[in-house]
């Protein structure tokens, strides 16, 4: 039984403010590398023509917001554990919108790149310190229910956002996207401003000096309970990477899907997130996060090897989408339990695990997208599936051999 109540946990800056109010706006402060990467994605083909580039030219655009997100994450978490989390997340957030609006008047894809990369930075500010404040707040169970209860917010994000953009483009160009990402920005700036206070006090700041940066990363590499559960977070989260970069072919191209199909798919397969997020959050009070982590990445892993049977032997549509679902609403309840576990011992460097967290999940998550391209269009539902089973093996892996001992 997991120990410890909501109640017990909570600490005092959210006692007697509104849940709903914390949910919504660090959930979307999360939600911001997935919405600002996937919403564009529909826009590449027609990014290319306007600017007269290279479809190799433009795919940098994707490579330089992931390396803002890397670089923004490892920078701007000890600084917020440093300096507090009000400050870094404004100047992110100003940063995310001035980035924005560059990237809807480029004139050039060397300044689309250079303005995605701005606007990465801004992005890396509201994932990072949206984890680090929820420590802040919590500990405990009360902490895995909140991870639990954001899922309602950013759940959805990286499953949706694709169609979001597809529909964009049908009203707008490309410029329009980033229009829309800007003033998104903006209302989360001026929400931030208004209504987030600090949640972390002066007297509980570190320094952050380069050297002790350094030495608090090296722990936490050092950690190995800390690792098991980060890599197991990081991988799952490239097999839904995967599924996310691959679907779309897969299931138009190779099953036939016509669009409006396929936007269903997408959506259930999002609402499963959440409803998994939500048991989640109810099963909590009956077992450990240990336990839950452990079922759900039993789930990721089975779900991956499903979706491999179901493309190798040729088993059809429904054999297929069944264990899809089953590794994408996985993520439901592998995202709060291994970040929760994963923060639990690292309270006073809780900026720093939590850019830790999101380096890893956008490493793994760059590095199966491409691979699911591999064998081309012939192949296409057998290289995603391999690229899903392997990463949800993995993941399952991972945690069993780094986090074995901490039963």
């Amino acid at each position: 039984m997991s120990t410890g109540t909501a109640s017990e946990d909570v600490r005092a800056p959210l006692i007697g403010r509104s849940v709903a109010r914390y949910t919504l706006i660090l959930g979307s402060l999360s939600a911001f590398a997935p919405l600002s990467i996937d919403m564009y994605l529909p826009s590449l083909p027609s990014m290319t023509s306007d600017l007269h580039s290279t479809d190799s030219t433009i795919q940098l655009t994707l490579s330089a917001f992931i390396i803002g997100l890397a670089i923004g994450q490892i920078v701007i978490g000890p600084l917020s554990d440093s300096l507090g989390r009000r400050k870094p997340l404004l100047v992110g957030l100003v940063l995310y919108a001035v980035g924005s609006v560059l990237c809807a008047v480029s004139p050039s894809s060397e300044l689309l790149i250079t303005a995605r990369f701005v606007q990465a930075i801004g992005a890396a500010a509201g994932i990072v310190i949206a984890r680090a404040a929820v420590r802040d707040l919590f500990s405990g169970t009360a902490m895995t229910k909140f991870f639990s209860l954001l899922m309602l917010v950013n759940g959805v994000a990286p499953v949706l956002a694709p169609v979001i953009g597809a529909q964009l483009l049908r009203l707008t160009s490309w410029r329009g996207v980033f229009v829309v990402l800007t003033v998104v920005g903006v209302l989360l700036l001026a929400t931030v401003a208004l209504a987030l206070p600090e949640s972390l006090p002066a007297e509980q700041r570190t320094r952050s000096r380069i050297p002790d940066t350094l030495r608090t990363y090296a722990g936490l590499f050092a950690d190995r309970m800390f690792l098991g559960y980060a890599l197991a977070a990081g991988l799952s989260f490239a097999a839904m990477f995967a599924y996310i970069s691959g679907s779309s072919f897969v299931l138009q191209g190779v099953y036939g899907l016509n669009p409006q199909w396929f936007s269903v798919v997408f959506g259930i397969n999002g609402l499963g997130i959440v409803a998994v997020g939500q048991l989640n959050s109810k099963l909590i009070d009956h077992f450990t996060e240990r336990t839950l982590l452990t079922v759900g990445l039993v789930a990721t892993a089975a779900g991956g090897v499903g979706v491999l049977l179901a493309a190798t032997l040729d088993l059809g549509l429904i054999a297929l989408l069944v264990p899809l679902f089953v590794l994408v609403g996985s993520i439901g309840m592998v995202s709060p339990n291994s970040t929760s576990l994963a923060m639990a011992e690292h309270a006073k460097s809780a900026g720093s695990a939590s850019a830790l967290l999101g380096v890893l999940q956008f490493a793994f998550g760059a590095i199966a997208s491409p691979l699911v391209g591999v064998g081309g269009a012939s192949g296409a539902a057998i290289p995603m599936a391999v690229v899903m089973a392997g990463f949800g093996v993995a993941s399952l892996g991972a945690y069993l051999t780094l986090a074995r001992k901490a039963a």
